[in-house]
């Protein structure tokens, strides 16, 4: 079993603040195994929404829910949205005899609910699949190629975990989102997301993507609204500076984990995933995505139509910091780099690619290898050592 140690602790302390406390992600992605493992020594109640007897209980939701003590889990809650009111009144008692732990598969209409009927009262942490501070760098290669959900990764070998992701992807869209009040055909969705897929990593073009797809940029707006509030799709917004410089002012688009990428894709094995066109810009997605759970935070991107660019820029602790991404050897540095670096008045630039060291650039230029992230404070003392020879890296 992959201890998810960070995400244990976050959720513990979420329950010792608040009175309701929400874990948000897509189905299949741990939110009930992490909720039990920190039920396991609380005195806890569980009605999972899913089992019948458990609808039954709360047929009389305030007679059933009143008198409990300690923790009470509601798993799959947005199929009993009525609850919501509910909760906000149990969770203004004082003194408060039980906190609230709410399970739900992220939707626009479950958001909205949340954040209206239970405003200043609830808590959310987002929970994704695995990552690489929870399976080890030394397991790199493996969580790019099947992504985070446990099921993928931890499949016996890579057609098991290949037909896993396949089954995901009907599932999410023939079952999943019509459950969560999207109504959108399952055929109309899978094109759309698999015509996404091979945009991944570019900048949102609605007027091209609907013209490709043969409707309204707003619809296929609306199609990425959906995908982005369900945490399959992230995207990242820029950043404006007040410069002389015509700048890009459409979010960049990424496919949130790796292995659905690759399955929609068509790259489930190794050699396939290094032969295909897009193997750069999944690399650069997996490896944003590992640096947001290492740096949570409002993650911008920056470019201008002279092609400079960074693709992350993150505040943190008052500081600035940039990150590019490059599926190299060992990558060196570029004009574009140099211009991000002053144009943004960036405190410091770090340049991640796959390897295992790092080594400066320039000043305040760092090259690191994204398995570093997994060893002591996020990246560390910038060393003085020359670079590595190059090594081929991969899969």
């Amino acid at each position: 079993m992959i201890e998810r140690s960070h995400a244990r602790t976050q959720l513990a302390e979420a329950l010792g603040r608040s009175p309701v406390v929400a874990i948000l992600g897509p189905r299949q992605c741990g939110k009930t195994t992490l909720a039990r493992l920190v039920a396991s020594d609380r005195d806890t109640t569980w009605f999972d929404l899913e089992d019948p007897q458990a609808i039954r209980r709360l047929e009389n939701p305030k007679l059933a829910l009143s008198p409990l003590t300690g923790l009470v889990v509601i798993d799959e809650v947005q199929r009993q949205p009525e609850l919501f009111p509910l909760l906000r009144v149990l969770a203004d008692r004082e003194p408060s005899p039980a906190r609230f732990l709410i399970l739900g598969s992220a939707s626009p209409f479950l958001l909205r609910l949340t954040s209206e009927s239970l405003a200043g009262r609830v808590e959310f942490i987002e929970l994704g699949g695995f990552d690489l501070f929870e399976v080890g760098s030394a397991e790199q290669s493996r969580l790019w190629l099947r992504g985070g959900f446990p099921r993928s990764f931890l499949a016996r070998n890579e057609r098991d975990s290949s037909a896993w992701r396949d089954s995901f992807i009907a599932t999410f869209l023939e079952r999943d989102l019509p459950q969560l009040g999207i109504g959108v055909a399952a055929p109309t969705m899978r094109r759309f997301w698999t015509m996404l897929a091979h945009y991944h990593g570019q900048t949102w073009n609605g007027a091209e993507l609907g013209r490709a797809f043969g409707v309204s940029a707003k619809t296929v707006r609306a199609y990425l609204d959906v995908l982005t509030a369900t945490f399959v799709v992230r995207q990242v917004q820029p950043w404006f500076e007040n410069l002389a410089k015509r700048q890009v002012k459409a979010p960049k688009v990424y496919l949130r984990d790796s292995g659905l990428l690759h399955a929609l894709l068509g790259a489930n094995t190794r050699d396939e995933l290094l032969s295909h066109p897009k193997v750069g810009a999944s690399w650069e997605g997996f490896a944003l995505e590992q640096v947001l759970r290492r740096e949570p935070g409002d993650p911008y991107f920056w470019a201008t139509h002279a092609g400079a660019e960074v693709d992350l820029v993150l505040m943190r602790r008052a500081q600035r910091w940039g990150y590019e991404f490059k599926f190299a050897d060992a990558p060196r540095l570029t004009h574009s780099m140099t211009i991000a670096l002053h144009d943004l008045a960036l405190d410091q630039l770090w340049v991640v690619y796959p390897g295992d060291h790092s080594y400066p650039l320039a000043e305040r230029i760092t090259a690191v290898g994204l398995g570093q992230l997994t060893s002591g404070p996020a990246f560390g003392v910038t060393p003085a050592s020359p670079p590595p020879a190059p090594e081929r890296h991969g899969l």
